[in-house]
């Protein structure tokens, strides 16, 4: 069975991401390893891949952009994202994950 890293914390969750750049369209397309893979049209050039991530998770989580933030893996497909004010329970809900 395969498990997504996601860790509450005061304030919001955290949970890792595995990014695929260049896609038909942005869409979350399941569990990779530890992480939940997203995939995304922007191409990973001069942090676009980071805002369209950031700008995709606060639309399917319903909540505003500032809320959503990369807290590692800038420059890596693998990434640790922080969104505030959800919870774990919200984020196995909105992103189809056990």
């Amino acid at each position: 069975m395969l498990m997504v890293y996601i860790k509450e914390q005061e304030g919001g969750v955290v949970f890792k991401v595995r990014v695929q750049p260049r896609a038909s369209k942005n869409q979350v397309s399941g569990v990779l390893d530890d992480a939940v893979k997203i995939r995304l049209t922007a191409p990973p050039v001069d942090g676009e891949a980071n805002k369209v991530l950031c700008q995709y998770l606060a639309k399917i989580f319903k909540v505003a952009k500032k809320q959503v933030q990369i807290v590692s893996g800038h420059t890596s497909r693998s990434k640790l994202v922080c969104l505030e004010n959800v919870s774990a329970e919200q984020v196995k809900n909105v992103l189809g994950i056990e």
